[in-house]
Order: structure tokens, then sequence, then C-alpha cells
């Protein structure tokens, strides 16, 4: 085994789906810095080709509307040797159950979930008839631990992890691994609204070990492992980077005995 190639990824091509911003873009940065030619999707079709034309060489960009089930389909028709599969694009509405209401319901779990299911349903076929790949997912520690506000962005990031081990079930004959990162807080735009109340920034920031939100690149270690050969038996998994926040309780820091 030449463990130096383990990260290497000459000759392969990579999808990453919201590369416009944030997680996305910065995942982009890091698989092309380990070789990989990434073409940069993302709804949004100038923010995709910032991305592309950031990369340079090789990169390239589309644009692709994770809602439309045929844009979809269209595009894993033409892609049909991708190496890994990386989808970030997510949405949020914080309120409580009693204030929701069904558009807002409908408009998070179209794009958190429904339109999980429609890549998958697209593209790991594919990936099964050319021996195998990896798909990664964007879950969220609001799959396991909530707050008031959080139920459908919660129960939308619970279903996703629950649909990719599935894949991972359906696909892992085939060679086809599916993952989740699982992140915390970190500094997107979808985290603007905490962003911009101080006791709320700072209450989320003392909540994990670290003690600070995490920025969108500390995220692209984990996506460039999962999309790699260093996780060749690694599938079903949810791996966690929320700088401690699930492993620590919070409430009260006793004194010293």
């Amino acid at each position: 085994m030449d463990y130096t190639q383990l990260f290497q990824f000459s000759g392969r091509r990579v999808l990453v789906i919201g590369a416009g911003s944030g997680i996305g873009r910065e995942s982009a940065l890091a698989l092309h810095a380990h070789g990989a030619t990434v073409i940069c999707a993302d709804r949004d079709a100038p923010s995709a080709a910032a991305t592309a034309a950031q990369l340079g060489a090789g990169a390239s960009a589309l644009q692709l509307d994770v809602l439309n089930q045929e844009a979809v389909r269209a595009v894993a028709r033409d892609l049909t040797d991708l190496a890994a599969l990386v989808f970030t694009a997510a949405t949020n509405v914080r309120k409580r159950i009693a204030d929701y209401t069904l558009d807002e319901f409908d408009r998070v779990v179209n794009l958190n979930l429904r339109a999980a299911f429609v890549l998958i349903q697209a593209f790991a076929p594919t990936m099964a008839a050319n021996g195998g790949g990896s798909i990664i997912g964007f879950a969220s520690i609001r799959a396991v631990t909530v707050e008031p506000g959080q139920g459908v962005y919660a129960a939308t990031k619970a279903g996703l992890v629950q649909l990719l081990r599935t894949a991972a079930a359906e696909y892992g004959p085939a060679g086809v691994r599916v993952n989740a990162i699982s992140p915390g807080v970190v500094e997107t735009p979808l985290t603007a609204q905490i962003k911009n109340d101080p006791e709320w920034y700072n209450a989320y920031a003392a909540k994990s070990a670290l003690g600070r939100w995490s920025t969108p690149s500390e995220l692209a270690g984990a996506v460039v492992y999962l999309a790699s050969d260093a996780s060749r038996f690694v599938t079903g998994s949810v791996l966690t980077v929320d700088g401690g926040w699930t492993a620590v309780d919070g409430r009260f820091d006793p004194p010293n005995a």
C-alpha cells in the first residue's frame, strides 16, 4: 500500500453541488488542491463560475437547481464517470412549530431532504454501474440535538442521515460509499440570523469544547477524507465536525474540587 496516495485525486472527477459559496466552495478548493478535476455546481451560475475560475485549469462550472428533478437527472446522464459527489445545499426557517406555515415546511423539507433523495436516485446507480464512488451529504448536529425553533430543520437532517445510511446499504455491494458530515455551528449565510445577534452568537460559541464557531474551511478536510481512498472502508457513517458540541453537556462548569 502506497500511503502517499491516500488523498490523491489525479485523474478523478468530482461534482460539488453548492460550490458557489460557504462549505461547498471550500470543499471544491480542497479537492482541487489534491488533484481532483472539480465540477462546481450551484443554483447561482455566476457564483459557480467564480469558484471554478478561482480553481483554475481543469475546473468547470454549471448551473443546477437541485429542486428540479429533470435537471438533476440530465446532469447525472452527462457525468457518468464521477469519483465523488458532494452536496451542501440546505435552508432553515427558525420558527417554533406552532408558528410554521406549510409553505415554510415544504421549503425546508424540499431542499434539505427531497433534493438529497433526487440526487442519490440520479447519481448512485451510475456510480454503481461504473464500479463505485463516494457520495457525501451534509447533515447537522441538529439531527441528534435540538433547541426550540429548529424542529423542521432537525427533522430533515435526521431524515437525511437515515436516507444516506440506507443508500450505503443498497449501493455498498456495488462499491458506492455513502456518508454524512455533521457540522456544528459554521459561519455561513445560513447562520446570518444568529451571527447578527451577539448574545445568540456568543452562546453558541460557548457551547462547543473549543469555545468558538467553525469556518467553512474547517469542514473541507472531512470532505477530502470521505471522498478519498483514505476512507475506502467507511460507509453509512456520520462524521461529526462540531468542535465538541455534542460531546459537552455545557450547562454548568463545576468548580475545581
